[in-house]
């Protein structure tokens, strides 16, 4: 599959955009009191997965986007 220099572009910029909104709400998420309460709390838990797998899934779509830009 050949992506257009366009798209590699689009999901190069939403690998970054991952790395800028998720770090962001994680620091949001643990300045709440929910957060912890004697340990931490489903609440922030679930945030925690939440945060984990978008920052992954980001990141792979960013790779997407590099490598088709740099192929010929």
């Amino acid at each position: 599959m050949v992506l257009s220099k366009r798209s590699s572009w689009f999901l190069i910029l939403f690998g970054v955009w991952s790395w800028i909104i998720w770090p962001t709400f994680l620091k949001n998420i643990w300045a709440d009191p929910r957060s912890f309460d004697d340990g931490a709390q489903p609440f922030f838990l679930v945030h925690l997965v939440l945060v984990v797998v978008s920052l992954v899934l980001g990141t792979a779509i960013a790779v997407l986007g590099i490598r088709s830009l740099r192929r010929p």
